[in-house]
């Protein structure tokens, strides 16, 4: 039988045959695909005629078709539907991929094709997005080692295939640690506090597990509300210090060495290619361009943010005193007493809005937002295989009824899914000979599941979570570029946020949450009076939720601007570095960096900054259209077509200019944080 993953796939629009696929099928087909892609290499490398772009550089970009598509299926169930039996085919074949792209890199002759084209970029008139995409080649050959000598490129070699086997180890260590710990409670007196809706899945949680009572785990949708409404008081310090310590328990899960590793050899390939740290490299190509820069954006923040995030760790503790808390706030009282004084200060909270957020009609919301801001329309497809049965598939569409993108959607956790949420893609958007190829585009996140009594209804954080994820994917969708590389969200890290962040904005909208949000019973429109609080609300604690954010971009930075190999205690380097913004007594069995999966599996190092660099753009950008009308087809129009349509095809500021008309402002966002 032919294997499922090399043969062309007859399946409608080209999606994954994941029907037919099987874990055994993945190591045979990547080998293949890397024999096909090298083939394909080696013709660019022998070319006998001398290098141009298109022979070379847009060559390149075109190489590995085959390969691109598997190992996208091969990682994409690796974080949503895996196994061990499937972790241990993708660690095998990991190194593969990471020697094949060596290859590439390292390889003098096709570097000096490549360079030869670089160094006469401005006489051979190529157009903005082949500037970006010839940029963009030759700063990877330089990063990728090419300008090295023999025994550095051996080096390198050894440092990059050891990198992707240490990410993908931190990855699986951080899942089996999160699904390992139970919190099963017997006695009813325990479940005080906590909503009806926690208590019947914690009920199910339990049944599936053939036990009694009732079972709470670290994953978001029993996590995040049991750390809100548990009145008792030890087992919510039971559940953070369970949280806050995944792998970092001294077992063989632990990711202490892990980080080490990984942070030091990231500093060995940097001061190998000439630069100080690793930050230097990686922002080479980012909007903030250096460390310098990101340090100065943090501390201005920090100081906008510290007073505001100082007022509110005090409101929580007058709070708490209030309601006869005698100890110091502790975490684990932070969120407990938080949605006390919300619910208190503006008679709102998810227990209150989630009968108005049912899943299915956000899902709706959305696609009508689309469809009213950008004039997509969605079509569900059950002919198209899925990896999950929980899966659904949409077919999208512009208002011309023009084919753009598959839509997947897989809401719901289960012990083979990470945690949190997160866009990813199956194919990319580009333009191949005039034919365009679009793109297959997932939605994956870990909502809470409908349970026997109630339908799957969303906190607040959830809904804005959905958006922030249709954002991303939005981004994917739309583009209309030429390269592979430069399509949809592959652009530089700290402007990728900017469609997800944007898309946020609309949950704190009345114009918005009144065209759709219901009582799933009632059928009752969302009050005025609640949406008024949900924007009065906004604001609650976040001078802290800001200073909690750089926390963790200092965090990152201070692992990747080390000048020297890291031997320190880990727990010691990571309090030094979240000393600024610390507002609690330390916890000796916590650890934030051995499960911070942005940092060290997320492709997010020396980039977390980003986040909050993006919510820069994305208030200004909103603001926009606040002043033009939420609903403005013209603001919409621009947004799509300099922004979301071009993915990385010109640099980032200039998308921006181009959309807004001028650069963007710090004010929106200190405005509409209450930061000013």
């Amino acid at each position: 039988m032919e294997n499922p993953l090399l043969v062309d796939w007859i399946t409608p629009f080209g999606t994954p045959p994941f029907d037919v696929i099987r874990i055994h099928h993945f190591q045979p087909a990547v080998i293949e695909a890397i024999k096909l892609a090298s083939d394909e290499i080696d013709i660019i490398t022998k070319n006998p005629d001398p290098p141009t772009f298109e022979n070379t550089v847009a060559a390149i970009d075109r190489t590995g078709e085959k390969l691109s598509r598997i190992s996208s299926v091969l990682f994409n169930l690796n974080s949503a539907e895996t196994t061990k039996e499937l972790q241990g085919v993708t660690q095998e074949i990991s190194p593969l991929l990471t020697r094949f792209a060596n290859d590439i890199t390292l390889n003098k002759k096709l570097f000096n094709r490549i360079r030869k084209v670089y160094n006469s970029r401005d006489l051979i008139g190529l157009n903005t997005e082949q500037k970006m995409l010839l940029d963009k080649k030759y700063r990877n050959f330089i990063l990728g080692g090419a300008g090295l000598d023999r025994i550095n490129r051996r080096r390198y070699r050894e440092i990059s295939e050891e990198l992707s086997k240490l990410t993908l180890k931190f990855e699986e260590n951080v899942l089996d640690e999160t699904n390992s710990f139970e919190l099963q409670l017997i006695n009813k007196e325990d479940l005080a506090g906590l909503p009806d809706d926690i208590i019947e899945m914690a009920s199910m949680e339990a049944g599936k597990r053939g036990k009694d009572g009732w079972i709470f785990t670290l994953n978001y949708p029993s996590y995040v509300p049991f750390m809100q409404y548990s009145e008792k008081r030890i087992l919510r310090e039971k559940m953070l210090k369970a949280y806050s310590s995944r792998a970092f328990h001294g077992n063989e899960k632990d990711n202490r060495s892990i980080v080490k590793k990984i942070v030091n050899l990231r500093l060995e390939t940097a001061k190998m290619l000439g630069f100080k740290n690793y930050a230097e490299m990686a922002l080479t190509d980012r909007m903030a361009e250096n460390p310098e820069a990101v340090e100065s954006f943090l501390e201005e923040l920090f100081s906008a943010s510290n007073k505001a995030a100082l007022r509110d760790y005090q409101n929580i503790k007058e709070f708490a005193g209030k309601c006869g808390h005698k100890d110091e706030i502790e975490r684990w009282d932070w969120a407990f007493y938080s949605e006390k004084l919300k619910k208190a200060k503006y008679d709102i909270d998810d227990e209150i809005l989630k009968p108005y957020f049912r899943l299915e009609n956000v899902q709706q919301a959305l696609f009508a937002l689309a469809n009213k801001l950008f004039g997509l329309r969605f079509v569900r497809n059950d002919a198209v295989p899925v990896y999950c049965d929980e899966v659904t598939v949409w077919e999208v569409y512009d208002h011309k009824d023009h084919f753009l993108s598959i839509l997947y959607l897989d809401y719901h956790p289960r012990p083979g899914k990470n945690s949190g949420a997160w866009m990813t893609s199956f194919r990319d958007q580009r333009n191949e000979d005039g034919i365009e190829i679009r793109p297959l585009i997932s939605i994956v996140t870990n909502f809470s599941r409908p349970t026997g009594k109630k339908p799957s209804l969303l906190t607040f954080n959830e809904l804005t979570t959905f958006l922030h994820e249709f954002g991303h994917a939005l981004h994917g969708m739309l583009s209309r570029c030429t390269y592979e590389s430069l399509s949809g969200t592959n652009v530089v890290r700290d402007f990728v946020e900017l469609p997800s962040q944007f898309m946020q904005n609309w949950a704190y909208e009345q114009e918005w949450l009144d065209s759709w949000a219901v009582h799933y019973e009632t059928g009752q429109k969302i009050p005025y009076e609640i949406v008024r609080k949900i924007r009065e609300a906004s604001v609650f604690n976040e001078g802290y939720g800001c200073n909690r954010q750089l926390g963790f971009g200092f965090l990152d930075m201070a692992w990747h601007t080390i000048t020297e190999p890291q031997e320190r205690d880990i727990n010691d380097f990571e309090r030094a570095a979240l000393m600024k913004t610390e507002l609690f007594p330390e916890i000796e069995s916590a650890n934030m960096s051995c499960s911070f999966t942005h940092l060290f599996s997320g492709g997010y190092a020396a980039g977390y900054y980003g986040y909050k660099w993006a919510e820069v753009l994305d208030a200004d950008a909103f603001f926009y259209f606040k002043e033009n009308g939420l609903f403005n087809r013209d603001a919409a129009e621009s947004f799509r077509k300099n922004i979301l349509e071009k993915g990385g095809s010109d640099k980032p500021m200039n998308l921006y200019k181009n959309f807004r008309g001028k650069e963007p402002s710090i004010d929106a966002f200190l405005i509409r944080s209450g930061l000013k």
